[in-house]
């Protein structure tokens, strides 16, 4: 079958590898969509080997399940279904209390449970094998939208699902980083809370993307962006604050536009390095702030995305790649040419 892996360093390709078999409690999905993310273009750029070689690609999934284990339950040959991108084991202490993006067992202290198109094969290819239990049913979505809510939509909708404390109506929120993660933020906020909305990249093209659907739009990079947005936000800072960058710059930025017991939630892999002070005169953070890096979301989580999709009330611009122009995805998103969301869709 067609697939794209990752062949070491600097070397990711469109290759022929052999279709999977179905293993006992997996089920065989024909793809229909696969997105191609940041992280791809990572391991691709690359001076170091990251992940195994001959890794097929795509943490991203939507497919049609095509054949199923005897001992699998609860789906048929035929549904339309996406993939959960953590594979947990389901019955540590963790997963019982439903973090399964923190799994004890298919996990570590330090690098997360498996992953499709990371630590075992994934998405970027006619065919995957999927344990049933990462499975949703997406039926009647647009398989490429549905393709990239595990990943683009999930993540931003954990970090907001687990400060809805802080965005109550009247708060003020603010993404910092408006690519297809952001996108997805601007929209899930819009739909899931009463709040001022605040977008910031360094981009125009990127703010004019959200530019009707938010509050106030600035330039990540303008001097005085920090004194706008805390104006903006009512004066003290926002309530929320979504880096979905992660450099040095954003998570300075996170913490000088924060309000006194705000979140700053930081998805972001851009190597920044955050200096905390605990001293009478700290400048590094008001008081009560609370700093998190979180690490996808929920089989909750995902489920209650679907259930948003499916209403119609979020959306995100989306760039359709054919099996055959796939590398083309990974050029123009590592040349900063695709505003929101790229995604391949299987013929």
């Amino acid at each position: 079958m067609r697939a794209i892996q990752y062949l070491g360093i600097g070397d990711v390709a469109a290759t022929e590898v052999e279709r999977p078999t179905v293993a006992a409690g997996h089920v065989l999905l024909r793809v229909t969509a696969a997105g191609v993310c940041q992280t791809d273009i990572h391991f691709r750029a690359s001076g170091e080997q990251m992940i195994p070689g001959g890794i097929v690609l795509g943490h991203e999934i939507a497919g049609i399940i095509a054949e199923c284990a005897p001992d699998v339950q609860g789906f048929v040959v035929g549904d339309q279904v996406i993939v959960h991108p953590v594979w947990s084991c389901g019955a540590c202490r963790q997963c019982i209390a439903g973090r399964e993006n923190a799994c004890l067992n298919t996990g570590g202290r330090m690098f997360p449970a498996a992953t499709p198109g990371v630590s075992i094969d994934g998405g970027l290819a006619d065919f995957v094998t999927v344990p049933v239990s990462a499975l949703v049913p997406a039926d009647g979505l647009d398989p490429a939208f549905a393709a990239v809510l595990p990943d683009a939509g999930l993540v931003p909708y954990h970090s907001i699902n687990a400060a809805k404390d802080q965005l109550r109506p009247g708060s003020a929120a603010v993404v910092i980083g408006i690519g297809g993660l952001g996108q997805f933020a601007v929209e899930l906020l819009r739909a899931m809370t009463g709040a001022t909305i605040i977008a910031l990249d360094i981009k125009d093209e990127a703010l004019a993307a959200v530019k009707d659907r938010v509050d106030h739009v600035f330039r990540s990079d303008d001097r005085d962006v920090a004194s706008k947005v805390t104006d903006s936000a009512g004066g003290h800072g926002a309530d929320f604050v979504l880096d979905l960058v992660g450099n040095n710059a954003t998570l300075k930025l996170a913490s000088s536009i924060v309000a006194p017991y705000g979140a700053i939630r930081v998805p972001g892999l851009s190597d920044g390095v955050f200096e905390f002070e605990t001293s009478q005169t700290s400048t590094s953070l008001p008081w009560g702030v609370s700093l998190t890096r979180p690490y996808s979301g929920t089989h909750q989580d995902l489920h209650e995305l679907v259930a948003l999709a499916r209403t119609g009330r979020i959306n995100v611009n989306l760039e359709r790649y054919t099996f055959e122009n796939a590398l083309r995805a990974f050029d123009d998103l590592e040349a900063g040419k695709i505003t929101g969301r790229a995604v391949v869709v299987m013929e």
